[in-house]
């Protein structure tokens, strides 16, 4: 428990207290106020009963306990049922100085259009997209003739006036780089939906990560192969991979570890647009033995422009968020110095084959 209750109440984000069965233990003043609950309402209630999340995550939590391993959740509708919910970051941490209380804090974030189809703010973000997209596109153009111009230029000049040259040319192709994943976002097509073994689709990830940016990390593979097919765009979750590989080469040191784990977890349930629950028992981890996730930016890993590299451009992993929850699917992460897991969770296919298979 904690004793000082003016820095308790003073912490500006809603806080919980959370035992090793589960019970609420203690909450602080903006607690009560996000749930429009009073603390002594909450106290010795079961979290799951005092809490509405669009997640399954006793068994996360759970884990995470257990280990005593912070975890991370983002974009989830929370609430009390006392008003309507709001789309939060939530963060289960350890408290230390105690061997099974954990502490909770739920972070409201502004968008949250992102949890509904339609409506003015759906509108809006497509609008913000379409911009994004038009202006990297017209930006493009200018960078090609200012990199023909250097190249050109440099054919004439001395060795050391053609070091300025190069730097004009290294830097325009990183901003063309860069624009290029800002329009990755104006890519509103829909994924292609279909049956796919997602051992085809790591192992194709892996063996171009291994030869490329990635050779200097050793990959080690723990596959469940009983596993069944999964419905996903298969270009998409390669797509996918392949970003989650990229950011665990850039993590990890020469000679580090990539561990591509898959198991299958039917308990795993989440809350879809149109309030149905739906199942995500086929599970991914992408593991790395690298530094781990920077606290300061650990809540919002998954946002556009928040990087933990330097020069990062933080969109690798925002792109990563936007194509697995538009193909229903879930993506999570657990960091610790020495180890971090991405999660991605997909539905399963309906009990068939896809054509040419038996």
């Amino acid at each position: 428990m904690i004793q000082d209750d003016n820095l308790w109440n003073s912490l500006p984000i809603p806080s919980l207290l959370i035992a090793g069965d589960d019970r609420i233990l203690q909450s602080n003043a903006a607690a009560e106020s996000f749930l429009n609950l009073s603390a002594k309402q909450v106290q010795n209630v079961s979290l799951w009963d005092t809490i509405l999340i669009d997640a399954q995550l006793e068994g996360p939590f759970s884990r995470a306990r257990d280990r005593r391993t912070p975890l991370f959740i983002n974009d989830v509708a929370v609430g009390s049922g006392m008003g309507p919910p709001m789309v939060c970051n939530v963060h289960f941490a350890p408290l230390s100085g105690s061997d099974d209380v954990t502490l909770m804090m739920i972070r409201p974030i502004e968008i949250a259009s992102r949890m509904t189809k339609g409506g003015k703010s759906s509108t809006a973000a497509r609008s913000a997209i379409g911009m994004a997209e038009m202006l990297a596109h017209e930006i493009k153009n200018p960078l090609a003739g200012i990199t023909g111009a250097a190249q050109l230029l440099s054919m004439n000049l001395s060795a050391e006036d053609q070091e300025l040259t190069d730097l004009i040319v290294a830097e325009s192709r990183r901003i063309v780089k860069l624009l290029e994943q800002v329009e990755q976002f104006g890519n509103l097509r829909p994924p292609a939906m279909k049956p796919i073994n997602i051992h085809d689709v790591i192992d194709r990830a892996r063996q171009s990560a291994a030869v490329g940016f990635g050779a200097h990390m050793f990959f080690i593979v723990d596959y469940d192969p009983s596993l069944p097919y999964a419905m996903a765009d298969g270009d998409q979750l390669l797509q996918v991979m392949l970003n989650l590989l990229k950011n665990a080469s850039e993590a990890g040191s020469d000679g580090g570890t990539i561990r591509l784990r898959t198991f299958y977890d039917g308990s795993l349930r989440v809350r879809q647009q149109d309030g149905i629950k739906a199942s995500l028992p086929l599970q991914i981890e992408v593991i790395d033995d690298g530094p781990g996730l920077p606290p300061s930016i650990a809540d919002d890993i998954f946002e556009p422009f928040i990087s933990g590299r330097e020069n990062g451009t933080g969109l690798g992993l925002a792109l990563v968020s936007k194509l697995v929850h538009d193909g229903g699917g879930w993506i999570s992460v657990d960091s610790v110095p020495g180890k971090t897991v991405f999660r991605i969770s997909l539905p399963r296919a309906p009990k068939f084959l896809p054509d040419g298979d038996s």
